[in-house]
């Protein structure tokens, strides 16, 4: 009889395709068998009997900001707080650490940190910045996933927006190295001149910044992007659009052949503009959160197969620069939501919009996984890393502060009743997160 380390028997079985009752039997951090009434023993058995299994999420854009801004957050509260929301793996974005992610150098120093602190697995963007092409393929050969560029200011003095002439230099780079890039497409003009005109005024209720950083800022941003890509030859992704007005030209795009793929995040489909009005910088983010029809429009576009990727892109900071008192241009733009995500797709998406649990799969772990080359994860299958989540979607909670393993621990989503509720994740075959608690072995002293 077969030895295994791990046997999880009698769950709900979800994949991209279907969802099956059955058993996952694990060795060596590897899937080894999925199936019906596994025979075999093992040295831990979970009975998932009324529970669905799911591969774990893959968070392909969350800033973890070390080293240099772990009072924001950092690698340890950050990849604990994936590990309570059913996810194994993230990949980090190259700023806002300091120093950011633009050389080797840079970017060996967030691998130690990972590799030290990380209870999931970890991946890395490098950035596109106006001094760095020549490191590109540095980075590249030492194995960041892609490349990150900002359209406009990203907030960070030491991580630099490109202009068009760098931008198209770097995308002639980056395909030639056969990588992509991943794009914040907002326009400079179009925003800083809206911003400057409401502030002039006097016009800084969260409505006004909203009315700053406009839809068509993104569609014109990603038209440029896309006319790069398309004399380049560079794959590229679009990070959080907020509306399906932005997927539609995406989609255009894709209609007539760009290698191009787009991601949304949660809290554009989870918060509107009457929510950062109520809540205040805890819900500011850039782009902004858009009007309730938007919110239902791009629904629509994940349920139709427009969205390629959900990710949270968690962009923490501390309450001190999140509060806002009657100047909504003032403030840290960036969402605490990383421990979140399931919940939303879940509570948002299946339980109110009858989204399939197959397609939540698809969004948050296989195509991911596709996308970016991880040719081990993202599914459960005999073969794959054991990365999985265990999840009950009959239990409802209400989330509070104290359940939030952040750093700082708020988040737009406090006081939200979700369903669903993640009871295990495992990553490579080992239990991280179970019944509310961390229980990797990584005994890290979180600083």
């Amino acid at each position: 009889m077969t030895t295994y380390d791990l046997i999880i028997k009698n769950g709900k079985i979800v994949t991209a395709e279907s969802v099956i009752q059955g058993d996952i039997a694990v060795k060596d951090g590897k899937i080894q068998e999925v199936g019906q009434a596994l025979q075999g023993t093992a040295d831990r058995v979970i009975d998932a009997e009324g529970k669905h299994v799911l591969p774990g999420l893959i968070d392909t854009h969350v800033h973890f900001n070390e080293p240099g801004r772990t009072e924001w957050e950092g690698i340890a509260t950050g990849s604990r707080s994936l590990a309570a929301g059913g996810a194994t793996s993230f990949f980090d974005m190259p700023l806002n650490s300091t120093p950011p992610t633009i050389n080797k150098e840079n970017l060996d120093l967030k691998k130690a940190c990972a590799d030290e602190k990380s209870i999931v697995n970890p991946y890395f963007w490098g950035g596109l910045v106006p001094e760095n092409i020549a490191d590109l393929k540095d980075l590249h050969d030492n194995g960041v996933i892609g490349f990150k560029a900002f359209m406009s200011p990203s907030g960070i003095a030491d991580f630099n927006h490109v202009d068009d002439v760098t931008i198209f230099k770097g995308m002639k780079e980056i395909a030639s190295l056969g990588s992509l890039l991943a794009v914040h497409a907002e326009s400079t003009v179009i925003c800083d001149q809206l911003a400057e005109e409401k502030q002039k005024q006097g016009k800084t209720t969260a409505r006004d910044f909203v009315e700053s950083r406009p839809i068509i800022s993104e569609i014109e941003a990603v038209r440029r992007i896309i006319s790069y890509a398309e004399a380049t030859g560079c794959k590229l992704h679009v990070v959080h659009a907020s509306s399906r007005k932005v997927v539609e030209v995406i989609q255009e795009a894709k209609d007539r052949g760009v290698d191009i793929t787009v991601e949304t995040c949660p809290h554009y489909l989870a918060l509107n503009v009457q929510d950062f009005e109520a809540k205040g910088g805890l819900a500011k983010c850039c782009p902004p959160l858009r009007d309730q029809d938007e919110v239902e429009d791009l629904w629509a576009a994940v349920a139709n197969g427009e969205i390629n990727v959900i990710a949270s892109d968690h962009s923490p900071a501390p309450a001190s620069m999140k509060t806002i008192t009657d100047n909504y241009f003032e403030g840290w733009g960036g969402i605490s939501g990383a421990q979140s995500t399931l919940n939303i797709m879940l509570t948002e998406g299946y339980f109110k919009r009858n989204l399939p649990l197959e397609k939540i799969v698809e969004l948050t772990a296989t195509n991911p996984a596709k996308l970016f080359g991880l040719t081990n994860k993202g599914v459960l299958e005999p073969g794959y890393d054991a990365d999985i989540a265990i999840v009950d979607l009959n239990e409802s909670f209400e989330l509070k502060n104290e359940d939030l393993f952040y750093r700082h621990q708020h988040s737009p989503y406090v006081g939200f009743e979700f369903k669903g509720k993640v009871k295990t994740t495992i990553v490579n075959g080992e239990v991280v997160f179970e019944n509310d608690k961390i229980v990797s072995e990584k005994t890290t002293v979180i600083q």
